[in-house]
C-alpha cells in the first residue's frame, strides 16, 4: 500500500533523513521506533505532505504522492494523527471531529461521530465540551478520533501514548488493536517500544535519520540491539 524509497529530507542545511526506505502492506501494522531525534516524526510528516523531500519517492497504492498536496493525500485515504495531539482547544469535541470529516457528507459525518463515540465513550459524553478543557488522555482520544473521521485506509499515528498515564495508554492501544483487527492499515511511531512491538507485524528501527534495523516485530522484540538500546536490557 505504501512504499517509501530512499527518502532524504533536510531542515535548511541540516539533513534529517538519509535515504530512508520502508514499506507497509495493506492490512499491516508497522512500527517505527528509535530515540528522540532519530527522524521518526519527520518521516511521517513527509509522507503526509507536511515536509518536502530533497530526494526519494513516496508511492501510495501505486500513485506517486512525493510532492502531492496534503489535502490530496488525505483524499486518497491517508490520515495523520500528529504528535502532541494538536486539537483545537476553543472548539468543541463535536467541532473538532467535524473538521476531521470535512470532505464527507453531513450524514456520513454524523454516522462517523457515532462510531467514534463507540470507540471512545468518554468523547461521546463530552461532544459539547471544548477540547481545551479535556484531560490529556481525552485530548489524545479526540486526536485519534479526528484522524479516523476521514475513514482512512492508512492511519499514521505519531506517539499516541506520549504523556499519558499507564491506564490511558492501555485504552489507546486497545482501540488501535481493534482498528487493526477491523482491517485498517497502520503506520505507528511510538516511544513505548513494548506496546509498539506487541501491536506491530513488522518494525523499523531508526537512528540519526537512517533505518538501521528492520524485520518482524516479534524478532526485533528479542533482538539484543533493540533490547539494549530501547528496552533497557543488557545487550
Amino acid at each position: 500500500m505504501l512504499e517509501v524509497s530512499d527518502l532524504a529530507v533536510a531542515y535548511g542545511q541540516v539533513m534529517a533523513l538519509h535515504g530512508v526506505s520502508l514499506r507497509v502492506a495493506a492490512g499491516e501494522a508497522v512500527a517505527v521506533i528509535g530515540s528522540n531525534g532519530a527522524g521518526k516524526s519527520t518521516l511521517l510528516r513527509t509522507i503526509s505532505g507536511l515536509h518536502r523531500p530533497r530526494s526519494g519517492r513516496i508511492t501510495y497504492d501505486g500513485i506517486d504522492i512525493t510532492h502531492a498536496p496534503t489535502d490530496q493525500i488525505v483524499s486518497l485515504g491517508i490520515s495523520h494523527c500528529p504528535e502532541g495531539r494538536r486539537i483545537f482547544g476553543r472548539l468543541t469535541v463535536r467541532e473538532n471531529l467535524m473538521l476531521g470529516g470535512i470532505r464527507r457528507s453531513p450524514s456520513d459525518v454524523d454516522a462517523e461521530i457515532g462510531r467514534i463515540g463507540d470507540l471512545f465513550p468518554r468523547l461521546a459524553e463530552r461532544l459539547d465540551q471544548t477540547g481545551g478543557t479535556l484531560s490529556g488522555g481525552e485530548q489524545q482520544m479526540l486526536a485519534v478520533g479526528r484522524a479516523l473521521m476521514a475513514r482512512p485506509r492508512l492511519l499514521i499515528l505519531d506517539e499516541p501514548s506520549l504523556g499519558l498515564a499507564p491506564i490511558l495508554v492501555e485504552r489507546i492501544f486497545e482501540v488501535i488493536e481493534r482498528l487493526k483487527h477491523e482491517g485498517l492499515t497502520i503506520l505507528l511511531v511510538e516511544q513505548n517500544v513494548h506496546h509498539a512491538l506487541d501491536l506491530a507485524d513488522r518494525a523499523y528501527v531508526m537512528e540519526t535519520g537512517r533505518v538501521t534495523l528492520e524485520g518482524a516485530a516479534a524478532d526485533l522484540r528479542h533482538d539484543p540491539r533493540v533490547e539494549g538500546a530501547y528496552l533497557g536490557y543488557q545487550a
